[in-house]
């Protein structure tokens, strides 16, 4: 009942919200409500205790008892990657796999490195110190491109189509890297008898993403294979659903990573159930049904990301060290996906041969948006000296690239390339 009466809370002001943007605001969707939701959240900070201290005080409480890591990386994040999925045309994929492929595994963790290097070495100048393991840590969490947050702005960004897939496809599969990362550095952090063997991680990357990709492939293609059985527009909505809802159940007994299952299975479901198993009048609802999902859910995940801000303890104490971190981890992004691509063309490795100029790849760096899986892993770390530390670094890293970076994409994107046209 409570979770019941939380998501009620939150559809209510989430509606609100989309409509006083597009009254008023006229941003995209998602971003003008978290928009929103941020300056209420300042103003219950500033007065909220003054005038309204019962309602006030139920919201806080409402917004502390949602476990905002396990409805997203639980429940939420199963849902939007299928639907996402589901709208990606494979072959666009196909024609980029392998920038999609190294920047969704090789960048990722050249990403987390740097950041946390040059993390560890700066904050001391800024009065702070931060254990390197802690460190790391953000560089695991923060590294990751959002794809919730990509596919939504994106929707909306005047942005190439080799660029818009390589971004697309990067923040599609990259989660499954980054979480496994994050898990493994976790553990170290809170298990002294962890041994982070490399032959441990490896086995620990292999089982959780072939194992994802295994499972999604086969999840996908039996319900592509069921619904070519039947001619049932709503019977078929219902086998996408069991999919996305009992896919999580199979991955989380299997030890595997559901993110990656979800896009598998969109894929295959999107491209090959579309065109082998569906009518017309099937691939119109399903597309329907899913894009409302996927608008619903989005909606309050950026209502929530704004109301995070009623969580932080004073976002202003790290103010300094979170705006030398956007700097950070744009850096690292541009860096990760630079040293790959020179590798190659030195060693002729596999005959790959960059595939950027220099106005694409800008575009690429500043197209690497972060957004709620990051404050997701960051709210999961245990209570400790440097929780809040890390989760305010991450909220200012976050308000930064969704606002900034996902108002200014397109724009950006048209200015960089125009001399490529």
């Amino acid at each position: 009942m409570e979770l019941y009466y939380t998501f009620s809370v939150l559809i209510v002001l989430a509606s609100f919200f989309a409509y006083l943007n597009l009254r008023f605001l006229k941003l995209p969707g998602t971003i003008g409500i978290m928009i929103i939701a941020i300056l209420v959240s300042l103003g219950i900070r500033l007065v909220g205790d003054s005038y309204f201290p019962k309602t006030t005080s139920h919201f806080f409480e409402l917004i502390n008892e949602f476990d905002f890591n396990e409805v997203l990386m639980g429940a939420m994040l199963n849902f939007l990657l299928f639907a996402g999925a589901l709208h990606v045309n494979i072959s666009d994929l196909r024609e980029q796999k392998i920038p999609i492929m190294i920047y969704s595994t090789v960048s990722v963790i050249l990403s987390a490195f740097i950041i946390s290097g040059l993390l560890y070495f700066i904050a001391p100048i800024v009065g702070i110190h931060i254990p390197y393991v802690y460190c790391l840590l953000f560089g695991t969490l923060i590294s990751p491109t959002d794809p919730i947050v990509v596919l939504g702005v994106l929707k909306q960004a005047n942005v190439p189509k080799r660029i818009e897939t390589k971004i697309v496809g990067e923040s599609l599969f990259n989660d499954g890297i980054a979480v496994v990362m994050f898990a493994v550095v976790l553990k170290m952090v809170t298990d002294v008898d962890f041994n982070a063997t490399f032959g441990s991680v490896s086995l620990l990357f292999l089982q959780e993403g072939l194992g994802g990709v295994i499972l999604g492939g086969t999840l996908g293609y039996t319900a592509s294979k069921v619904i070519k059985k039947i001619d049932d527009y709503k019977v078929s909505v219902l086998i996408t659903l069991s999919i996305v809802m009992g896919g999580f159940l199979i991955a989380k007994a299997l030890h595997v990573s559901s993110p990656l299952a979800m896009v598998v299975a969109g894929l295959i479901i999107g491209n090959y159930g579309k065109k082998v198993a569906m009518t017309e009048q099937t691939r119109d609802y399903l597309e329907k049904f899913w894009e409302l999902i996927d608008e619903i859910l989005n909606a309050i995940l950026f209502l929530f990301i704004g109301f995070e801000l009623l969580l932080l303890p004073d976002l202003t104490d790290q103010i300094i060290i979170g705006l030398v971190s956007i700097f950070i981890v744009l850096f690292a992004r541009g860096l990760s996906m630079v040293l790959p691509w020179k590798f190659f063309k030195v060693f002729k490795f596999l005959g790959i041969q960059p595939s950027y100029t220099r106005g694409s790849l800008m575009v690429m760096v500043w197209g690497g948006i972060r957004g709620g899986v990051s404050i997701a892993l960051v709210l999961s770390l245990p209570a400790g000296d440097y929780k809040d530390l890390l989760l305010e670094i991450t909220y200012i890293v976050v308000l930064f690239s969704i606002l900034i970076q996902g108002l200014t994409i397109g724009k950006f994107a048209n200015k960089m390339l125009e001399d490529e046209q």
